[in-house]
């Protein structure tokens, strides 16, 4: 039956080529002569194609059978790219932040840095809570809890036995919790499961698991108008900037904080735009936790954002496929720890994507590795104070450990 069908389509092809007739070009040689005075049949067809082939212009066949296989192969391997390259077209940048400039000196009193923001000094410090879902960041939860830990009334951290992506994973919190005694007197701890629907998109389950946070926070005693850290582990708020804002009245409900981007460690500084951070006066029944936009207002200067920042190899794998946009890992090539290793060294990006940006002009600029740093100056205190734990975090150390 496939015999016949192809037999049908290429006499149609035939007739269509010859102008839907059975009439021959005087040009063609003895072969379109000889098929054109015999009557149809299946046993012609091969000869009707070369017919065909043979009055077909050279040029027209390269483009059918290399350019245009060439062009959807490019596709296939860049079609990301150039639809990142060409966001210029079909999204407009969003509207723009009310910037506050952050002040601070170690040496001026917090009267004289309330002041300077147009805010004015409370009696009492406000309560803070830092709530944060966990994945497997142990090294960077340590220096972000020693980080605020003088400041910070109660930590809340949930865990959950799957990643957005529902991938099982084991409790690292709860099996790693020895490390983190500093902070178990003021630590409210929670245990989600993951409900692990394959196929649904990862941001569902990263909302439901935001979701159980605000239980978890009520649990823990939050009140109106204490202070509230939402942001992901690896978005760092310094410690000043939190005890500005516990000390200060007038402060905005909702307050972005504008960080300083980091990729893979100190020693690639990549932009000032991570913005998601955020800092609530909390408000019962209204408050809710979230990692997108929810005001118009950001404090510059307000800490660090070291994305991909892990001690091993392994590490940076598991994140590739667990994370919401797992999408981005179109080849199994992208998740090969020797590929991984070299990325991480030269500051290149781990999905060889194109910058996300809103203009030609930004994203043109921003194409390729990202260039050195050397400067490891106001970097986390902790990190600091424990260097020789953390070098991988800091410039001049990219190779990682591959367990």
């Amino acid at each position: 039956m496939a015999m016949i069908n192809l037999s049908q389509f290429l006499d149609k092809l035939y007739l269509i080529a010859e102008g839907g007739s059975r009439y021959c070009s005087k040009k063609s040689e003895d072969i379109c002569s000889d098929v054109c005075d015999q009557d149809s049949g299946k046993s012609l067809t091969m000869s009707r194609v070369r017919c065909i082939l043979r009055g077909l212009d050279l040029k027209l066949l390269v483009f059918l059978f290399v350019l245009v296989p060439t062009v959807v192969l490019g596709l296939y391997i860049h079609g990301q790219k150039i639809s990142y390259f060409l966001r210029p077209l079909w999204e407009s940048p969003p509207k723009p932040f009310q910037e506050i400039p952050h002040y601070y000196h170690e040496n001026v009193s917090m009267h004289n840095l309330c002041k300077l923001h147009g805010w004015r000094t409370r009696e009492f410090p406000r309560r803070v809570f830092d709530a944060v879902l966990f994945s497997n960041e142990v090294d960077l939860l340590t220096i972000r809890w020693h980080e605020l830990y003088p400041y910070v009334t109660e930590f809340v951290l949930l865990e959950s036995n799957s990643t957005f992506t529902g991938l099982p994973k084991p409790l690292v919190f709860e099996s790693q919790r020895e490390k983190f005694k500093f902070v178990e007197p003021r630590l409210t701890y929670g245990k989600i499961p993951g409900r692990s629907r394959k196929g649904e998109n990862p941001f569902v389950e990263e909302a439901y698991q935001r979701l159980a946070l605000d239980y978890l926070l009520r649990k823990a005693g939050i009140q109106d108008d204490d202070l509230l850290i939402m942001s992901d582990i690896d978005e760092i708020p310094s410690r000043h900037t939190i005890n500005l804002l516990r000390w200060c009245d007038d402060i905005p409900p909702v307050l972005h904080l504008r960080l300083k981007n980091y990729l893979y460690s100190f020693e690639f500084f990549f932009d000032n735009n991570s913005w998601r951070a955020s800092v609530h006066r909390y408000q019962s029944g209204k408050t809710r936790y979230a990692h997108y936009r929810q005001s118009d207002v950001v404090l510059a200067d307000a800490g660090w954002h070291c994305s991909f920042c892990f001690r091993h190899i392994s590490e940076f794998v598991f994140k590739m496929k667990a994370y919401s946009h797992v999408d981005r890992v179109r080849f199994n090539k992208f998740l090969n720890p020797k590929r991984v290793q070299k990325v991480i060294c030269k500051g290149a990006d781990l999905f060889d994507m194109l910058p996300e940006e809103y203009t030609f002009k930004e994203i043109i600029a921003k194409m390729g590795p990202i260039p050195h740093s050397y400067s490891a100056v106001h970097l986390p205190v902790h990190l600091l104070e424990n260097a020789d734990k953390y070098r991988f975090l800091l410039p001049g150390n990219c190779i990682r450990e591959g367990g």
